[in-house]
């Protein structure tokens, strides 16, 4: 038998990071840069709570939103934390993590060749998910001249002001590049000019650092912008500030009828998100705000000490001032694939090239430095010999 696949899975190829991943399971001492995942176990307190769950029987789905409990506890934490509100009754749902939520997104609002502008380089599963959903992606393409943040330019030029839709996300994965108010408040006026829904991926919020002695580097919200809240939806969740990935839970904030709609394709699909987790999440945000920091102070030293080595290498990196990525470039002469495969099959460190993130990205590397300083000292030094020997 024969299966006859759909037109739009057959439109997506396969994940361009995938390959890289096979190759390093060909080695036994292959350091891994490329997961965009923390190092760190979930803290000790949100794993009690999700065990003491289980001794309690609590096993026994949700309400489709989440625990009234925890939406209220989201609300307090982005009010308190991100000076967003909203009501955890009717403008909050838990997803079985940040990208059920971004999926929901889509399948809810974009209809049959609606366009979709992604600032791009991004996060790879937007492309697909809006393929899957039947929309067009335009490619927004932003440059390490403008830092990598989105501007007017960049979407004037790409023709985004015919779009229907447009995805953000800042702290950006794979980039690091941040947007402060100032950045955002051109990007709401252009939104709401050409009346765009958007669609914010929040996820790396809480890992933001200072860098240059700039102030006000903490994260922003597009849509804490004047009329952005009632045609944006927030994404965010657990797995990277609370290092939660596996336990897979996140959320969406929006406006309660664009929530609603949501829901009800989550209510046909997941259900509820895993109940286990909703508790460690709830623990997470009455009692783990310590452990949050001193998460991201280590994120930090790590930023810093990749940042100046890259440097000490010879190769040019943007200053990355959020998420736990950097981006430099590859030397001249080399492709970023080239580079990648070369310092993999040599060296034996896995990063992933910037091209698989789309437009913006040709010419980098996506380093992660959620992993421990002993490792990234191994990983930078193995580049460096690379580099010494082949460039």
């Amino acid at each position: 038998m024969t299966f006859e696949l759909s037109e739009r899975v057959q439109e997506v190829p396969p994940s361009g990071i995938r390959r890289f991943f096979e190759i390093a399971e060909e080695r036994d001492d292959v350091i891994s840069l490329g997961v965009g995942e923390p190092d760190f176990s979930t803290p000790w307190a949100a794993r009690d709570a999700a065990i003491a769950s289980l001794e309690r029987g609590q096993t026994s789905y949700t309400a489709n939103r989440g625990t009234r409990e925890l939406r209220e506890a989201i609300g307090e934490y982005v009010g308190d934390r991100f000076d967003l509100e909203y009501d955890p009754a009717e403008e909050v749902l838990v997803t079985a993590g940040a990208s059920e939520a971004v999926d929901l997104s889509f399948r809810a609002f974009v209809d049959p060749g609606d366009t979709v502008a992604i600032a791009q380089p991004s996060y790879i599963s937007y492309e697909p998910g809006v393929i899957f959903a039947g929309g067009e992606v335009l490619s927004v393409p932003t440059t390490e001249a403008d830092e990598f943040r989105l501007t007017v330019d960049a979407l004037e030029a790409a023709g985004a002001d015919e779009a229907d839709v447009l995805v953000l996300c800042y702290p950006n994965n794979p980039t690091g590049a941040i947007m402060r108010e100032r950045d955002l408040e051109p990007i709401a006026e252009f939104a709401r000019e050409h009346d765009l829904t958007v669609l914010s991926d929040e996820i790396y919020a809480e890992l933001t650092y200072g860098g240059d002695g700039e102030d006000g580097v903490d994260h922003t919200s597009i849509a804490t912008l004047p009329g952005m809240r009632e045609r944006t939806i927030v994404f965010n969740g657990f797995s990277k500030a609370h290092a939660m990935t596996g336990l897979r839970l996140g959320y969406a904030l929006g406006p309660s009828e664009a929530i609603g709609a949501m829901n009800k394709i989550h209510q046909y699909t997941m259900l509820s998100a895993p109940t286990t987790a909703q508790h460690a999440a709830l623990e997470a945000l009455e009692s783990c705000e310590s452990d949050v920091r001193d998460m991201v102070d280590q994120y930090d030293r790590r930023r810093r000490f990749v940042l100046s080595r890259f440097r000490e290498i010879g190769m040019d990196v943007f200053e990355a001032k959020g998420a736990f990525y950097c981006f430099p470039e590859v030397p001249e002469g080399w492709t970023a694939e080239e580079f990648a495969e070369g310092v993999l099959r040599e060296e034996g460190v896995a990063v992933v090239p910037g091209d698989v993130f789309g437009p913006g990205g040709e010419g980098h590397l996506r380093i992660s430095y959620a992993t421990g300083l002993e490792d990234l000292r191994k990983a930078l030094a193995r580049i460096e010999t690379f580099v010494e020997d082949n460039v």
